[in-house]
């Protein structure tokens, strides 16, 4: 097209006569050509935009400017435009002529590099580990270490999962992993959605990764009134009445509701080792303290910590160290520290309800609706493989018969009395036996004297000889509900054994003593008046009924070696 216009302007200048050539008029007819050539294009441009790596092509910009007045402006605008506008002609009928073109397959495929080729994309990927794997360590209760290799993109929900796997532990969802800093005294568990990457990556050197049951990580949606009194709820105490439970977790999740956690709270002041008693107030916004009383007006109100760039940590070395008016301590550590003690922002509650109260408003009001999400996973995992997993006889278990070997040939028992009564006859047997090598020295494996004092050693939920003190760190770090529980050995009583529980996050110890009846031992806690054979048998037993016990046993607090 632009050969044709020099072709138009050469025969017009044939035309017309040497002595009557208007240079200005024809450089003003040349700009006019080429304007209305620009503008052409520049409208089919519009109505099919071109874009160049995913971006605008700059010369759109030019449509937007004011046209010039002169004529050399004109004339030197012009020029450049054109040359643009044939190239996106070019490239719109080159982009045409490829599409309709057939694909052809690449005969030679093996020489190529695939999509994901770290040559491809070398800049999103580390530098230091092409691969994207990363190396992880991992520690359990006793102590020892785990190194595992794990992708960049993998969650700690994800993480948990292959340690339950590689370990045949129990998969119950309660498993979490632990970020646990030890010269700082802090740990906090992990939500399921965070990358362990990302985290790893604020830790220090001396900081580490802890695998451990919780069985308080989403307590608080099956019981949110336990979790939220309704005298730190400023919501409640607004409403003069009693909140339904799924409307509190309503107004925590839903975004547009304004929540607010309100309470006195013992504030240790930056780089001093005093602390403060100050009325506090949580919001989504942050952590606000008021200089005046219990007012609430913004200009009372200072900022504490910030939600969005921190995270709520659990102190674990005592009130000795801190000094704290309270043995209720926890502390909010923004991402950027890593071990400067003095911008911890430190806090302590009256009480445990209190402590468990702040702690979990500042989860829900980071994470919001991801907490819920995280929540209800497991629970419609588990919905969908209950329709695969229904109790379904093996073809062994349907085939078995009675069968009388007394003859030379066996025979199948038809008749079911006499089959009950071989039964009975082969139980008999068995008895005999073992009271025989008894009585010659060599008790039986199956003899119940002989299994009930070691057996209960073999269980997650017995723990030996370890203190008070260990019983109640433990179940503490595991998730104070109800129903919790732990064996050990009694430190008073050689021959009896303790039972730790916990129950309106309150732990409770009941001793179990032996007691001796028609010759033979059992075990009780209620003064005899339920025997069992060992602590297996009295575990299964109150798991069922509550008995004496302020609730049924239901969450064992175990450890798991690496």
């Amino acid at each position: 097209m632009y050969l044709v216009y020099l072709m138009c302007f050469f025969f017009l200048f044939l035309s017309l006569p040497e002595d009557d050539v208007d240079l200005e008029a024809l450089v003003n007819d040349m700009n006019s050509s080429f304007e209305s050539l620009y503008t052409s294009c520049s409208v089919q441009t519009e109505s099919t935009p071109l874009l160049h790596n995913g971006q605008p092509h700059r010369s759109a910009t030019y449509q937007t400017q004011a046209q010039p007045t002169s004529p050399h402006q004109r004339l030197r605008r012009s020029q450049p435009m054109h040359i643009l506008a044939v190239r996106r002609l070019q490239e719109e009928e080159q982009q045409y002529r490829t599409s309709s073109l057939p694909a052809i397959p690449n005969p030679f495929p093996e020489l190529c590099s695939p999509a994901s080729s770290p040559t491809l994309s070398s800049g999103s990927l580390p530098q230091c580990q092409p691969s994207g794997k990363y190396i992880i360590k991992i520690f359990s209760e006793d102590g020892m270490g785990k190194v595992v290799e794990i992708p960049a993109d993998m969650t700690a929900r994800d993480l948990c999962q292959f340690l339950v796997y590689k370990n045949h532990c129990v998969d119950d969802n309660s498993w979490a992993l632990v970020e646990h800093h030890p010269a700082l005294g802090l740990e906090r568990c992990l939500e399921d959605h965070e990358l362990v990457v990302q985290v790893q990556a604020s830790m220090t050197s001396e900081s580490k990764f802890l695998f451990r049951k919780n069985y308080a990580k989403y307590e608080f949606f099956k019981n949110p009134l336990s979790f939220f009194p309704e005298q730190m709820v400023a919501w409640c105490q607004e409403t003069n009445g009693t909140i339904p439970p799924s409307q509190l977790l309503q107004n925590f999740l839903n975004s547009s509701s304004c929540p607010e956690i309100q309470g006195y709270l013992y504030v240790k002041e930056m780089s001093r080792k005093s602390w403060k008693k100050l009325y506090v107030f949580l919001r989504r916004s942050g952590l606000y303290f008021s200089t005046k009383g219990t007012s609430k007006e913004p200009r009372h109100l200072q900022l504490l910590a910030d939600l969005e760039d921190s995270n709520v940590f659990t102190v674990i070395t005592g009130r000795k160290l801190h000094n704290a008016p309270t043995d209720f301590e926890f502390c909010i550590k923004p991402n950027k520290v890593r071990n400067e003690v003095k911008e911890l922002r430190m806090l302590c509650a009256e009480d445990e309800q209190s402590r468990t109260c702040w702690m979990t408003a500042f989860r829900l009001f980071k994470y919001g609706i991801l907490l819920y999400q995280n929540y209800k996973i497991p629970q419609q995992r588990k919905t969908l493989l209950s329709h695969f997993s229904a109790p379904v006889r093996s073809v062994s278990e349907n085939s078995l018969v009675a069968m009388d070997f007394s003859g030379r040939t066996g025979r199948v028992i038809d008749n079911p009395v006499e089959a009950q009564s071989a039964a009975m006859e082969e139980g008999h047997a068995w008895r005999k036996r073992s009271q025989r090598m008894n009585i010659l020295g060599s008790p039986s494996p199956l003899h119940p004297s002989s299994l009930s004092g070691v057996i209960h050693r073999t269980q997650l939920w017995f723990h030996g000889r370890i203190s008070r003190e260990e019983s109640h760190k433990m179940i503490h770090q595991q998730g104070r509900v109800d129903g919790m529980f732990l064996l050990r050995d009694s430190q008073s009583n050689p021959k009896a054994f303790v039972l730790t529980m916990c129950h309106h996050q309150k732990i409770k110890h009941f001793q179990i003593l032996p007691c001796e009846e028609d010759g033979q031992m059992f075990l009780s806690l209620d003064d005899a008046a339920t025997k069992f054979t060992d602590l297996i048998q009295l575990v299964e037993f109150y798991m069922l009924n509550r008995g004496v016990l302020p609730c049924k046993l239901k969450h064992p607090c175990t450890t798991v070696a690496l």
